[in-house]
Protein backbone atom coordinates (compact mmCIF):
# COMPACT_ATOMS: atom_id res chain seq x y z
CA UNK A 1 0.00 0.00 0.00
CA UNK A 2 2.47 2.25 1.08
CA UNK A 3 4.48 1.74 -2.30
CA UNK A 4 1.63 2.19 -4.39
CA UNK A 5 0.98 5.56 -2.50
CA UNK A 6 4.75 6.66 -3.36
CA UNK A 7 4.07 5.51 -6.62
CA UNK A 8 1.14 7.77 -7.29
CA UNK A 9 2.75 10.67 -5.06
CA UNK A 10 5.75 10.29 -7.94
CA UNK A 11 3.06 9.82 -10.92
CA UNK A 12 1.61 13.32 -9.43
CA UNK A 13 4.64 15.13 -9.40
CA UNK A 14 6.16 13.99 -12.49
CA UNK A 15 2.85 14.68 -14.64
CA UNK A 16 3.17 18.81 -12.97
CA UNK A 17 6.90 18.89 -13.85
CA UNK A 18 5.65 17.34 -17.87
CA UNK A 19 3.04 20.06 -17.69
CA UNK A 20 5.68 22.56 -16.53
CA UNK A 21 8.45 21.80 -19.44
CA UNK A 22 5.40 21.88 -22.04
CA UNK A 23 4.33 25.21 -21.10
CA UNK A 24 7.75 26.48 -20.78
CA UNK A 25 8.35 25.22 -24.72
CA UNK A 26 5.21 26.73 -26.11
CA UNK A 27 7.40 29.41 -25.84
CA UNK A 28 10.44 28.54 -26.76
CA UNK A 29 8.56 27.60 -30.40
CA UNK A 30 6.83 30.64 -30.57
CA UNK A 31 9.88 32.46 -30.69
CA UNK A 32 11.63 30.58 -32.53
CA UNK A 33 12.46 31.71 -36.06
CA UNK A 34 11.33 28.40 -38.19
CA UNK A 35 8.53 27.06 -39.41
CA UNK A 36 6.37 25.15 -36.91
CA UNK A 37 5.97 21.58 -39.17
CA UNK A 38 10.05 22.07 -39.65
CA UNK A 39 10.93 22.29 -36.11
CA UNK A 40 8.74 19.40 -35.14
CA UNK A 41 10.44 17.63 -37.80
CA UNK A 42 13.51 18.77 -36.36
CA UNK A 43 13.01 18.07 -32.68
CA UNK A 44 11.87 14.72 -33.11
CA UNK A 45 14.69 13.53 -35.43
CA UNK A 46 17.58 15.13 -33.08
CA UNK A 47 15.86 13.11 -30.24
CA UNK A 48 15.30 9.84 -32.16
CA UNK A 49 19.24 9.79 -32.85
CA UNK A 50 20.36 10.92 -28.88
CA UNK A 51 17.90 8.69 -27.61
CA UNK A 52 18.37 5.88 -29.99
CA UNK A 53 21.98 5.97 -29.23
CA UNK A 54 22.05 5.61 -25.46
CA UNK A 55 19.50 3.05 -25.95
CA UNK A 56 22.05 1.17 -28.35
CA UNK A 57 25.17 2.16 -26.27
CA UNK A 58 22.95 0.53 -22.87
CA UNK A 59 22.81 -3.03 -24.80
CA UNK A 60 18.88 -2.42 -25.44
CA UNK A 61 17.31 -3.13 -29.04
CA UNK A 62 13.62 -1.93 -29.95
CA UNK A 63 12.00 -4.57 -32.00
CA UNK A 64 9.45 -4.58 -34.54
CA UNK A 65 6.92 -5.80 -32.55
CA UNK A 66 7.11 -2.75 -29.98
CA UNK A 67 7.55 -0.52 -32.96
CA UNK A 68 4.15 -1.84 -33.76
CA UNK A 69 2.66 -1.31 -30.24
CA UNK A 70 4.06 2.57 -30.29
CA UNK A 71 3.22 3.12 -33.80
CA UNK A 72 -0.59 4.49 -33.24
CA UNK A 73 0.65 6.93 -30.69
CA UNK A 74 3.59 7.76 -32.04
CA UNK A 75 1.64 9.17 -35.81
CA UNK A 76 -0.64 10.82 -33.70
CA UNK A 77 2.05 12.74 -31.43
CA UNK A 78 3.79 13.70 -34.44
CA UNK A 79 1.05 15.23 -35.78
CA UNK A 80 0.06 17.27 -32.81
CA UNK A 81 3.35 18.42 -32.73
CA UNK A 82 3.71 19.35 -36.34
CA UNK A 83 0.08 21.17 -36.18
CA UNK A 84 0.56 22.43 -32.65
CA UNK A 85 3.97 24.06 -32.96
CA UNK A 86 2.17 25.64 -36.49
CA UNK A 87 -0.31 27.32 -34.95
CA UNK A 88 1.93 28.67 -32.29
CA UNK A 89 4.02 30.00 -35.09
CA UNK A 90 0.54 31.55 -36.34
CA UNK A 91 -1.82 32.83 -33.53
CA UNK A 92 -1.19 33.89 -30.04
CA UNK A 93 0.19 31.43 -27.45
CA UNK A 94 -2.68 32.99 -25.13
CA UNK A 95 -5.06 31.73 -28.00
CA UNK A 96 -3.07 28.29 -28.72
CA UNK A 97 -3.01 27.21 -24.97
CA UNK A 98 -6.95 28.02 -24.33
CA UNK A 99 -8.01 25.92 -27.10
CA UNK A 100 -5.74 23.08 -26.08
CA UNK A 101 -7.23 23.34 -22.44
CA UNK A 102 -10.39 22.02 -23.73
CA UNK A 103 -8.34 18.63 -23.38
CA UNK A 104 -9.29 17.95 -19.70
CA UNK A 105 -13.43 17.67 -21.18
CA UNK A 106 -12.77 14.88 -23.75
CA UNK A 107 -10.29 13.13 -21.74
CA UNK A 108 -13.25 13.00 -18.94
CA UNK A 109 -15.43 11.69 -21.36
CA UNK A 110 -13.04 8.60 -22.29
CA UNK A 111 -11.67 7.84 -18.74
CA UNK A 112 -15.29 7.47 -17.42
CA UNK A 113 -16.29 5.37 -20.31
CA UNK A 114 -13.05 3.37 -21.28
CA UNK A 115 -11.31 3.06 -17.60
CA UNK A 116 -14.35 3.51 -15.35
CA UNK A 117 -12.84 6.09 -13.47
CA UNK A 118 -15.09 7.58 -11.13
CA UNK A 119 -16.06 10.86 -12.80
CA UNK A 120 -17.60 12.67 -10.05
CA UNK A 121 -19.84 15.51 -9.84
CA UNK A 122 -17.20 17.35 -7.89
CA UNK A 123 -14.92 16.55 -10.45
CA UNK A 124 -16.60 17.54 -13.59
CA UNK A 125 -17.75 20.95 -12.01
CA UNK A 126 -13.81 21.73 -10.80
CA UNK A 127 -13.27 20.95 -14.08
CA UNK A 128 -16.00 23.68 -15.57
CA UNK A 129 -14.37 26.12 -13.16
CA UNK A 130 -10.84 25.84 -14.30
CA UNK A 131 -12.23 26.17 -17.61
CA UNK A 132 -13.84 29.13 -16.66
CA UNK A 133 -10.89 30.10 -15.10
CA UNK A 134 -8.57 29.96 -18.37
CA UNK A 135 -11.35 31.69 -20.38
CA UNK A 136 -10.42 34.97 -18.54
CA UNK A 137 -7.01 34.24 -18.79
CA UNK A 138 -7.45 34.55 -22.71
CA UNK A 139 -9.99 37.16 -22.17
CA UNK A 140 -7.92 40.12 -23.62
CA UNK A 141 -5.11 38.53 -25.51
CA UNK A 142 -7.13 39.05 -28.92
CA UNK A 143 -7.01 42.94 -28.30
CA UNK A 144 -2.81 42.87 -27.95
CA UNK A 145 -1.75 40.85 -30.78
CA UNK A 146 -3.38 39.89 -34.27
CA UNK A 147 -6.15 37.27 -34.11
CA UNK A 148 -5.68 34.48 -36.92
CA UNK A 149 -8.14 32.50 -37.16
CA UNK A 150 -6.20 29.59 -39.16
CA UNK A 151 -3.50 29.39 -35.87
CA UNK A 152 -6.74 28.77 -33.37
CA UNK A 153 -8.41 26.03 -36.03
CA UNK A 154 -5.31 24.58 -36.17
CA UNK A 155 -5.11 24.51 -32.28
CA UNK A 156 -8.13 23.13 -32.30
CA UNK A 157 -7.26 20.00 -34.23
CA UNK A 158 -4.43 19.41 -32.61
CA UNK A 159 -6.20 19.46 -29.26
CA UNK A 160 -8.06 16.12 -30.32
CA UNK A 161 -4.58 14.30 -31.65
CA UNK A 162 -3.17 15.46 -28.13
CA UNK A 163 -6.21 14.10 -26.02
CA UNK A 164 -6.05 10.75 -28.50
CA UNK A 165 -2.12 10.36 -27.69
CA UNK A 166 -3.09 10.57 -24.14
CA UNK A 167 -5.38 7.70 -24.28
CA UNK A 168 -2.95 5.96 -26.49
CA UNK A 169 -0.13 5.94 -24.12
CA UNK A 170 -2.73 4.96 -21.38
CA UNK A 171 -3.24 2.10 -23.48
CA UNK A 172 0.05 0.32 -23.99
CA UNK A 173 2.35 1.88 -20.98
CA UNK A 174 2.13 -1.42 -18.79
CA UNK A 175 3.88 -3.29 -21.86
CA UNK A 176 6.62 -1.01 -22.24
CA UNK A 177 8.90 1.11 -20.77
CA UNK A 178 9.05 4.99 -20.75
CA UNK A 179 12.62 5.39 -22.32
CA UNK A 180 11.54 2.69 -25.11
CA UNK A 181 8.35 4.75 -25.48
CA UNK A 182 10.11 8.01 -26.23
CA UNK A 183 12.37 6.95 -28.44
CA UNK A 184 10.13 4.90 -30.47
CA UNK A 185 8.06 7.71 -30.77
CA UNK A 186 10.42 10.07 -32.00
CA UNK A 187 11.97 7.60 -34.44
CA UNK A 188 8.34 7.09 -36.40
CA UNK A 189 7.45 10.71 -35.26
CA UNK A 190 9.85 11.83 -37.74
CA UNK A 191 9.09 9.50 -40.58
CA UNK A 192 5.71 10.71 -40.61
CA UNK A 193 6.23 14.11 -40.47
CA UNK A 194 9.18 14.38 -42.89
CA UNK A 195 7.23 14.56 -45.95
CA UNK A 196 4.46 16.63 -44.00
CA UNK A 197 7.45 19.10 -43.68
CA UNK A 198 9.14 18.86 -47.09
CA UNK A 199 5.76 19.83 -48.73
CA UNK A 200 5.99 22.69 -46.72
CA UNK A 201 9.47 23.85 -47.50
CA UNK A 202 8.69 23.20 -51.57
CA UNK A 203 11.49 21.10 -51.77
CA UNK A 204 12.13 17.13 -51.15
CA UNK A 205 14.81 17.62 -48.31
CA UNK A 206 13.85 19.95 -44.82
CA UNK A 207 15.93 22.79 -45.07
CA UNK A 208 18.82 22.21 -42.75
CA UNK A 209 19.09 24.03 -39.76
CA UNK A 210 22.13 27.09 -39.12
CA UNK A 211 23.96 26.92 -35.96
CA UNK A 212 21.80 28.61 -33.68
CA UNK A 213 18.53 26.64 -34.62
CA UNK A 214 20.53 23.40 -33.95
CA UNK A 215 21.10 24.95 -30.38
CA UNK A 216 17.67 26.11 -29.99
CA UNK A 217 16.44 22.69 -31.02
CA UNK A 218 18.04 21.08 -28.49
CA UNK A 219 16.76 22.79 -25.84
CA UNK A 220 13.27 21.92 -27.41
CA UNK A 221 14.05 18.41 -26.78
CA UNK A 222 15.67 19.09 -23.72
CA UNK A 223 12.50 20.70 -22.28
CA UNK A 224 9.37 19.95 -23.82
CA UNK A 225 10.89 17.06 -25.12
CA UNK A 226 11.62 15.49 -21.09
CA UNK A 227 7.94 16.78 -20.44
CA UNK A 228 6.59 14.06 -22.99
CA UNK A 229 8.91 11.92 -20.97
CA UNK A 230 7.80 12.79 -17.64
CA UNK A 231 3.97 12.29 -18.78
CA UNK A 232 4.69 8.87 -20.12
CA UNK A 233 6.19 7.78 -17.18
CA UNK A 234 3.22 9.00 -14.72
CA UNK A 235 0.50 7.56 -17.15
CA UNK A 236 1.36 4.32 -15.64
CA UNK A 237 0.81 5.29 -12.06
CA UNK A 238 -1.89 8.07 -11.91
CA UNK A 239 -5.37 8.40 -13.43
CA UNK A 240 -6.29 9.93 -17.06
CA UNK A 241 -8.59 12.31 -15.72
CA UNK A 242 -6.41 13.87 -13.14
CA UNK A 243 -3.13 14.20 -15.68
CA UNK A 244 -5.68 15.50 -18.48
CA UNK A 245 -6.77 17.66 -15.68
CA UNK A 246 -3.48 19.31 -15.15
CA UNK A 247 -3.18 20.25 -18.67
CA UNK A 248 -4.91 23.08 -17.48
CA UNK A 249 -1.82 24.49 -16.20
CA UNK A 250 -0.32 25.15 -19.50
CA UNK A 251 -1.90 28.56 -20.27
CA UNK A 252 -1.22 29.41 -16.93
CA UNK A 253 2.11 29.30 -17.17
CA UNK A 254 2.65 29.62 -20.74
CA UNK A 255 1.00 33.02 -19.98
CA UNK A 256 3.31 33.95 -17.63
CA UNK A 257 6.11 33.43 -19.60
CA UNK A 258 4.46 34.63 -22.67
CA UNK A 259 4.26 38.11 -20.71
CA UNK A 260 8.06 38.30 -19.33
CA UNK A 261 9.48 36.83 -22.88
CA UNK A 262 7.02 37.53 -25.51
CA UNK A 263 5.58 40.61 -24.13
CA UNK A 264 2.08 39.57 -24.44
CA UNK A 265 0.56 41.48 -21.45
CA UNK A 266 -0.78 39.86 -18.35
CA UNK A 267 -4.25 42.07 -17.52
CA UNK A 268 -5.98 42.16 -14.34
CA UNK A 269 -8.84 40.04 -15.36
CA UNK A 270 -6.21 37.52 -17.00
CA UNK A 271 -4.04 37.32 -13.67
CA UNK A 272 -7.47 36.57 -11.50
CA UNK A 273 -8.19 34.02 -14.06
CA UNK A 274 -4.54 32.33 -13.52
CA UNK A 275 -5.10 32.60 -9.47
CA UNK A 276 -8.62 30.31 -10.29
CA UNK A 277 -6.80 27.99 -12.46
CA UNK A 278 -4.33 27.17 -9.95
CA UNK A 279 -6.31 27.28 -6.82
CA UNK A 280 -8.47 24.92 -8.84
CA UNK A 281 -5.09 22.24 -9.57
CA UNK A 282 -3.93 22.86 -5.89
CA UNK A 283 -7.49 21.62 -4.58
CA UNK A 284 -8.04 18.77 -6.69
CA UNK A 285 -4.01 17.67 -6.29
CA UNK A 286 -4.72 17.59 -2.63
CA UNK A 287 -7.69 15.67 -2.66
CA UNK A 288 -6.12 12.82 -5.01
CA UNK A 289 -3.63 12.34 -2.51
CA UNK A 290 -6.00 12.49 0.48
CA UNK A 291 -8.16 9.97 -1.18
CA UNK A 292 -5.05 7.71 -2.42
CA UNK A 293 -3.78 7.16 1.39
CA UNK A 294 -7.84 6.17 2.19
Amino acid sequence: MVATEERSGLGRLSALAGVSCWSAGNIMVARFDMPGLWIGFWRLTIGAVIYGLALHLGGRRISLATLRLVAPAAIVIACEIGIFFTALRTTTVANATIIGALQPIVLLAVASRRYRESVTAWLVGTTLVAVAGIALVVQGSSSQSDWSLHGDVLAFVAMFFFSAYFVLVKEIRHRVDTFTLQTASMAIGGVVLYPMAAIHAGTPAVPFPTWGQWAWLLALLAVPGTGHFLMNWAHLHVSLSLTGLLTLAIPVISGIGAWFALDERVTPVQGFGMAVVLAVLVVVIVRDARLART
